[in-house]
């Protein structure tokens, strides 16, 4: 059957996307704040309209089903498209005006978009921006459902519905104090780090999970004298002289340009395998403000090379 687009209007597609996001019609009703009966008749009329079961109805909720995900895809480009128009319509001007929204994974929240920040703003005073942290998955997530227009993060494989603006080989290094046994080499084998006390970010991490796998590979156990989700001590712990710590270039850049830490990179087969990913949402167009900043952020990402 042919779609028929007075089903797409705006309200309808609000209320569907409300309770994609909040699970059940009444998480959404209160979210709204718009009666459960309204967004249950929407609803009902773009599946009669469209003449496709849009969810699937389960004890706990609301789960889109398969033509349910192809039109909350639609919706929320329609709904950043709207916003898109809406911002250059009051910047007219040029990049004067307008708000860059993005999400990262913490490593590069420390100094890399900071300064990526500031270098832009000197040009463009009257941008605003906006960072959330969140973990590697989450980001592309936030990218997908359009909470975010760019989001830069780890990624081990390709991802639906993201377009990859830059995507750059991230290969694992051992950052330690100056003073440190091994800081004077030019690269180090995980074997050579055994002796010396490690600090690691947790299992669920992109960094851990292929230093687990390259360990496993070759027999190597590690202890870990330190374990946290928060990079930023784990760095430091490194700087102030308590062990090895691990991180990608990127991320720590700015610290290795101000010579506060030593950074060794790891050669053993596999430590390369992730990459930083540069993403945005697929087939969508960019405002002005938020695709100069994608280049100006692939100009950052790319001035030192892998």
């Amino acid at each position: 059957m042919a779609m028929n687009s007075r089903a797409l209007q705006e309200t309808a597609l609000r209320y569907f996307l409300a309770v994609v996001k909040n699970g059940s019609i009444s998480a959404a009703s209160l979210k709204l704040n718009v009666a459960a009966s309204a967004i249950s008749r929407q609803i009902a009329r773009l599946e009669t309209e469209l003449d496709t079961q849009l969810f699937e109805r389960r004890a706990r909720g609301m789960v889109p089903s398969a033509a349910g995900e192809l039109l909350a895809a639609h919706a929320r480009r329609m709904q950043l498209e709207t916003d898109r128009i809406a911002s250059e319509i009051q910047a007219l001007q040029g990049l004067e005006r307008g708000t860059v929204r993005l999400a990262s994974s913490e490593g590069f929240a420390v100094d890399f978009i900071p300064l990526a920040i500031a270098r832009f703003r000197r040009h463009y005073q009257g941008i605003q921006f906006r960072l959330s942290v969140s973990s590697p998955a989450e980001v592309t997530r936030r990218v997908r459902e359009g909470e975010v227009d760019i989001g830069l993060t780890f990624s081990l494989a390709p991802e639906r519905d993201i377009q990859v603006e830059s995507r750059q080989r991230s290969r694992i290094q051992a950052l330690m104090a100056h003073d440190h046994p091994l800081a004077g080499r030019r690269e180090v084998k995980l074997s050579q780090l055994q002796p010396h006390p490690i600090a690691l970010p947790p299992p669920e991490t992109t960094l851990r999970q292929l230093f687990d796998i390259c360990c496993s590979q070759q027999n190597l156990i590690f202890e870990s004298v330190f374990t946290s989700n928060y990079t930023e001590a784990l760095v430091n712990f490194a700087m102030l002289g308590g062990g090895i710590a691990l991180a990608g270039e990127i991320s720590i850049r700015h610290r290795l340009l101000q010579d506060r830490l030593v950074a060794v990179p790891i050669r053993d087969t596999g430590m390369d395998a992730r990459h930083v990913e540069l993403q945005t949402l697929a087939n969508r167009t960019l405002p002005a403000a938020t695709g100069a900043f994608v280049e100006h952020l692939k100009g950052m990402m790319e001035a030192s090379g892998p």
